[in-house]
């Protein structure tokens, strides 16, 4: 049995077309994985400041990376396979997906510190990243979610990444729904991959 992890960051909820991206790709995975889905709109992780950083960082100087603070980044150290999901904003993605990936990115744990670098230190083959976007920014300069999951995922020590993204949502007079189900039909197929 796989444990698949799917980081679900899809903001608007039922009206949001990553999350209907997101359904086709989890309904097409093989009866062998077992999702755990994480929904950041009900777990409203919280960015680091203050009395919440102080305690985090005594923590790690005290090395008890088993503290229940670090559940999240245990979770996702320990997952066979990453899914995440969220929608193209600002050039890149919505913020609350990056106060996750402050929570899970802890050295010893997601990646450790040696004297020849980091190193990865996460058990998944894979991740994939489904994303839905506006306007056409595949392979723009400007689309920055995409490029910025990969490096995480050479962070992490994460060998495989995909992306599968609809675009030109939101552009008149382009058939944003055909984008769309096109992008559902890669997502189903690389499912099956799983």
């Amino acid at each position: 049995m796989k444990n698949v992890l799917w980081v679900d960051c899809c903001i608007r909820g039922e009206q949001s077309r990553t999350l209907r991206l997101s359904r086709a790709f989890l309904s097409a995975l093989p009866e062998a994985c077992r999702v755990t889905h994480l929904d950041l709109m009900q777990l409203q992780p919280r960015y680091f400041s203050g009395a919440y950083f102080d305690e985090r960082q005594a923590l790690l100087e005290q090395g008890a990376r088993e503290h229940p603070r670090f559940d999240l980044a245990r979770q996702f150290a320990a997952a066979d396979e990453i899914v995440v999901s969220a929608p193209f904003w600002d050039l890149s993605f919505p913020a609350l997906l990056k106060v996750y990936i402050e929570q899970v990115s802890l050295d010893g744990i997601t990646f450790g510190s040696t004297e020849a670098g980091l190193v990865g230190l996460c058990r998944a083959e894979r991740m994939v990243y489904l994303t839905t976007r506006g306007g056409f920014y595949t392979g723009d300069a400007m689309e920055m979610g995409s490029r910025y999951m990969e490096a995480l995922c050479r962070f992490f020590g994460i060998d495989r990444y995909d992306c599968v993204a609809a675009d030109g949502m939101d552009v008149a007079g382009f058939d944003g729904e055909g984008s769309l189900r096109a992008a559902m039909e890669k997502a189903a197929a690389l499912a099956k991959t799983f």
